[in-house]
């Protein structure tokens, strides 16, 4: 809106609006706008009994600001009437307080990015892009002695380096804790993944270790809750094709059957289990081992025993 009014000017025409409609005279059509914009937007908060509560505690602050002497009953009346015209604008001015309070000192900031990517500069230098449908919500108390964002949807994060002042992302059931580097953070559905271009990272998830990643590494849960993984991304020589390797693998109470499919899809292989074990809760760190080495360990847990033919592995009891 141009032509803001000061807010000297704001306050008495507030004063003059509440005084013609306490005392009915006639008020414009402009005016009576304003007033059930204003009503819409702070009353809705407020209950009968503290609208009784509140008007009762300013009029009684205002009372000894008169003089206490015998008066008429219309002087009463009017009396009355100007208490209840100071009260209704204190209120006011005190409700649109409030609000400016909250939006300028408490609400969050929100960034949304809807069809395109958004980029996001933020206090202390770290710049966020926000991938289409991602949303970014900041406090107003950042950049604090942690600074804390949090995402939902992908994003990509180049964060300002501080040895004294981590960067902490809260995304969707994990957060990732940096100092400054560059990571992405992708949310799809029950998917979870973190990207480390440059820097360290440590990425949390309940129920599951801490991951710390290096340069050229990923952190993924595969979609079932419980599970984390890193994994080594490296590029072929003289092509664009990228090398995956798993270098950690952790479960704590997942069913086997959502064991065997991670298994299966990260080492390219088929293992068969008895159907009646699919559901089977399993806890194991498959770090450092070999396919086999893993699939050797998941039989052992439950007790059955292991044969290969060709790229198939066959656990039966």
């Amino acid at each position: 809106m141009k032509n803001r009014l000061t807010y000297k000017n704001i306050e008495a025409f507030v004063f003059r609006l509440w005084e013609r409609e306490v005392s009915e005279d006639p008020i414009s059509e402009k005016e009576k706008e304003l007033l059930t914009k204003w009503r819409i937007r702070t009353e809705k908060d407020l209950d009968a009994v503290h609208k009784k509560e509140s008007r009762e505690r300013i009029l009684s602050g205002l009372e000894h600001y008169f003089p206490q002497t015998d008066i008429s009953r219309h002087s009463v009346k009017r009396f009355r009437t100007n208490l209840y015209k100071i009260a209704a604008v204190i209120i006011l001015l005190l409700s649109l307080g409030r609000i400016f309070t909250y939006t300028m000192f408490i609400k969050p900031d929100v960034y949304l990015a809807k069809s395109e990517n958004r980029i996001v500069h933020l206090e202390d230098g770290s710049v966020v892009t926000l991938l289409p449908g991602a949303e970014l919500t900041v406090e107003k108390s950042f950049p604090a002695s942690t600074r804390v964002v949090d995402l939902k949807g992908d994003a990509i994060f180049s964060v300002a380096k501080s040895k004294v002042h981590p960067f902490v992302v809260r995304a969707d059931g994990f957060s990732t804790k940096v100092l400054g580097t560059v990571f992405k953070i992708s949310q799809s559905g029950k998917k979870k993944a973190v990207d480390l271009y440059e820097g360290k990272v440590a990425v949390s998830s309940p129920g599951v270790p801490v991951s710390f990643l290096k340069p050229n590494q990923k952190w993924t849960n595969f979609g079932i809750a419980h599970t984390t993984a890193v994994i080594s991304i490296s590029p072929v020589k003289n092509s664009a094709k990228k090398v995956s390797a798993i270098l950690s693998l952790s479960f704590n109470d997942v069913p086997l059957k959502e064991v065997v499919t991670v298994l299966e899809s990260s080492y390219s292989t088929n293992i068969s289990y008895p159907k009646d074990a699919e559901d089977k809760k399993i806890t194991a760190d498959f770090t450092g081992g070999t396919v086999g080495e893993n699939i050797e360990s998941l039989a052992f847990i439950l007790g059955l025993e292991v044969q290969k033919k060709e790229n198939t592995y066959i656990l039966k009891k």
